[in-house]
């Protein structure tokens, strides 16, 4: 039996939280679901466009514009003000834009679909959350979806609402990663690659885009009703020649025969034992001396580091609304698996917090390891 310690106090950081500190943090907890929807809810109705459009506009002009009772607009622009993203003017009631001025559509539209996606996909399922933990399902999934057993991307292909606003994040988180991974990553020449569970073939496309070489072959792996809809992206974005499709579960076995494998956006799905399934199986696809390259995102070692917002969604994001269990673990842990899982480290690097969007949420990480 371990010896029990003395308990360690509750801290926040480098400094430990009076009482009433730690009340003060609940709060902040209890009014989140209501700041984060009437941000949402006042781009939804349009307002910030209107506002863009027509400075100074008074509650009742906003309203009937979006087509919304003046006296809830004002309600939901309250918050903007005191955020200071919008402003007020004292005399004549009018609403200007303020720090939301400022801000890039394009950053705009960014925030808004990792927006979205957490509104569709998270917030309804969430509301199960305890029983999901309880019983290792989804259960938000088959109270509002009848999903039974599966998983998000089980029923995605099945409900619009749910594929459109979790893929199109998907598309655009790969879209502005990869070049960071790529460029940190060693493809040789001519490799036969496997990107694991590559979904549609985005992530093929761009290792060929971005490693391209004489005889570069890159296969995407992943269940076979994606097959089509890949194939279908290859012959669009002009690597057909180059890229190919091959079917089946990573829990069944991973095709073998391949130099180089991809891991990206997939292992932090999963709990320890499914993790080391899948990277036996990796081990056994890859020739010796082969290479997997790992993207995932990744806790800080400090777990009370504030800077890594990691740990504040991926708990309860996919616990409680794709997969039933699952979520990333520190560096130091995927490391010690992937020797524990008979591979070789070589490299091990977290993409600088500073050098992300501050309004985007992973901090993504790579691990580079040999077959021994």
């Amino acid at each position: 039996m371990r010896r029990a310690g003395p308990a360690p106090p509750l801290r926040k950081g480098p400094a430990a939280m009076t009482t009433e500190a730690t009340l003060a943090r609940f709060r902040e907890y209890m009014v989140g679901p209501s700041r984060f929807m009437s941000l949402l809810s006042v781009f939804e109705l349009g307002l910030v466009d209107q506002l863009r459009e027509r400075p100074g506009a008074s509650a009742a002009e906003l309203g009937q514009a979006v087509g919304a009772k003046p006296d809830a607009v004002e309600q939901l622009l309250f918050l903007m003000v005191k955020e200071g993203f919008v402003a007020q003017d004292e005399e004549t009631g009018g609403y200007t834009l303020d720090a939301l001025a400022e801000v890039a559509e394009s950053d705009l539209k960014r925030a808004l679909t990792y927006m979205n996606m957490i509104k569709v996909v998270a917030l309804r399922q969430l509301f199960y959350l305890t029983d999901s933990v309880r019983t290792g399902t989804i259960v938000g999934l088959k109270e509002l979806y009848g999903a039974g057993e599966g998983t998000l991307y089980d029923i995605v292909a099945d409900h619009s609402d749910l594929n459109d606003a979790w893929l199109t994040l998907m598309n655009n988180v790969t879209a502005n990663i990869d070049p960071w991974f790529f460029a940190n990553i060693d493809v040789p020449a001519g490799a036969q690659v496997l990107d694991v569970a590559g979904n549609t073939g985005l992530g093929a496309i761009h290792t060929y885009r971005h490693k391209a070489s004489e005889g570069l072959k890159v296969t995407t792996f992943d269940l076979p009703e994606k097959e089509a809809t890949c194939l279908e992206n290859f012959a669009k974005h002009g690597v057909a020649e180059h890229c190919s499709f091959i079917g089946g579960n990573v829990f069944d076995e991973i095709p073998q025969g391949f130099d180089t494998v991809l891991i990206k956006h997939f292992l932090d799905m999963f709990d320890k034992d499914d993790v080391f399934t899948i990277l036996k199986g990796v081990h056994r696809s890859l020739e010796p001396g082969g290479q997997v390259h790992i993207m995932v995102p990744v806790y800080p070692e400090d777990i009370r580091d504030t800077d890594n917002y990691n740990v504040d969604f991926f708990p309860a994001f996919f616990i409680g609304c794709t997969m039933g269990q699952g979520g990333p673990q520190k560096m130091s842990t995927y490391q010690r698996w992937l020797e524990e899982c008979g591979f070789k480290v070589t490299k091990a690097l977290t993409k600088d917090p500073a050098e992300v969007p501050r309004d985007v949420i992973p901090v993504q990480a790579i691990l580079c390891a040999t077959k021994i």
